[in-house]
């Protein structure tokens, strides 16, 4: 994958319009977690020592365009000055005048966040002439939202057409990261698809099992593939209607030499409740009032050994109800295994979706993993194979 780095870029005395992704947590008005904010660090830190003007382009929550007191960008500004221990300047507006002048204030080097580029509907509408007058207020656009990425949007893909476009640092990292485990991976690649549904998922693991060497499929969803081969999955989660088509995701693995892994035994309980008792079971073997929550011993200790014998893995999903303890013990021992493997440099592994990250915290691995992607849809619709607009934007 080619794009264009900020570091070919001429950036003194230039004005960086910078997409980056502040839809961050808030608590009583005020932000609650900065891990989105500390990513965009980086990019603003060479921006500023190249003696560019950076001007910051977000959107928080849904406002539809309309302006939403509630939903404004200025509670970022003070806890993003303090992380970047510098001035940081916030301009009422994405756009127009008043926005033009805070940024011909800012001297070479300063920083400027701008409001929330969604209290203007032409944002999502990719709206051509919005994009024109956002364009009008810099001289080389740099995307540094990822989690953004498959949207075309006026401040993620449109102004990509109208100004020099780079990507960012925190967009490189994860670029370059999506490449090592599926555009150009080191083989064989070991993929987990895990979460309760498989109508969620349908393009995601068609695309997979024409890519990958083995595929491993686990929590909820497994149950639909189980029944879809006969087996009886009691009162689990089950989309019945779906047999046919993983009956047809089956054959496509064998079509196109992908081994596929489903559960060999499991873990069930009447109750889904922590602590609730809970036996393993055969497949098959399942009470009517039973539900399966975890993969079972068996099941872990094989793809433990499929993880030893590949070179990548990529991961979305957990294998169970990782919430609820001992639910969480499949997803726990496997993450665990995996991280150890990325400690030891003998698996690169990458993992992403917002379950996935709460499952790799919970187990207190998600540091050791070779990359973890906090994107959410982008991570998604990327390794169902999908174009992302803001990235294609970007490519040289």
């Amino acid at each position: 994958m080619t794009f264009r780095r900020l570091e070919d870029a001429a950036l003194k005395g230039k004005r960086a319009l910078v997409r980056v992704d502040f839809n961050v947590p808030m608590h009583d008005g005020a932000v609650s977690d900065d891990t989105r904010l500390r990513a965009a660090l980086p990019t603003i830190e060479l921006l500023r020592k190249a003696g560019a003007k950076t001007v910051l382009l977000a959107h928080f929550d849904r406002p539809k365009g309309k302006r939403v007191p509630e939903m404004s960008l200025k509670p970022v500004v003070a806890p993003l000055a303090k992380l970047l221990n510098a001035e940081v300047a916030f301009a009422d507006d994405c756009v127009g005048e008043t926005a033009a002048k805070c940024i011909e204030a800012l001297p070479d080097g300063g920083v400027i966040l701008l409001e929330n580029t969604r209290y203007h509907v032409g944002e999502e509408a990719n709206d051509p002439a919005l994009a024109k007058a956002i364009a009008a207020l810099g001289d080389v656009y740099v995307n540094d939202a990822f989690s953004a990425a498959h949207r075309a949007h006026v401040s993620t893909e449109g102004l990509a057409h109208l100004l020099p476009a780079y990507a960012g640092k925190s967009m490189e990292t994860e670029l370059n990261a999506l490449d090592a485990a599926l555009g150009h991976p080191e083989r064989p690649v070991l993929g987990i698809v895990g979460g309760s549904k498989v109508s969620t998922k349908l393009d995601l693991l068609k695309n997979l099992v024409t890519k990958l060497d083995k595929l491993a499929i686990g929590g909820g969803m497994a149950n639909t593939f189980l029944y879809a081969q006969g087996y009886d999955v009691g009162a689990s989660y089950c989309e019945k209607d779906l047999a046919e088509t993983a009956r047809e995701i089956i054959g496509l693995a064998s079509r196109s030499n992908c081994k596929l892994f489903l559960p060999i035994d499991i873990v069930v309980a009447e109750q889904m409740a922590q602590g609730a008792p809970a036996r393993v079971r055969s497949l098959g073997e399942v009470d009517e009032h039973e539900r399966i929550l975890d993969a079972g011993p068996d099941t872990i200790h094989r793809l433990k050994r499929a993880m030893s014998n590949s070179k990548t893995l990529i991961w979305n999903g957990p294998l169970g109800v990782f919430e609820i303890p001992p639910f969480d013990r499949g997803t726990v021992e496997a993450a665990q295994h995996a991280a150890f493997l990325a400690r030891e440099k003998k698996l690169i592994a990458v993992a992403g979706g917002g379950d996935t990250v709460s499952a790799l915290n919970h187990a207190g691995v998600a540091k050791h993993f070779t990359f973890v992607s906090t994107a959410g849809g982008a991570f998604l619709e990327w390794m169902e194979g999908k174009p992302l607009p803001g990235v294609e934007a970007l490519q040289a």
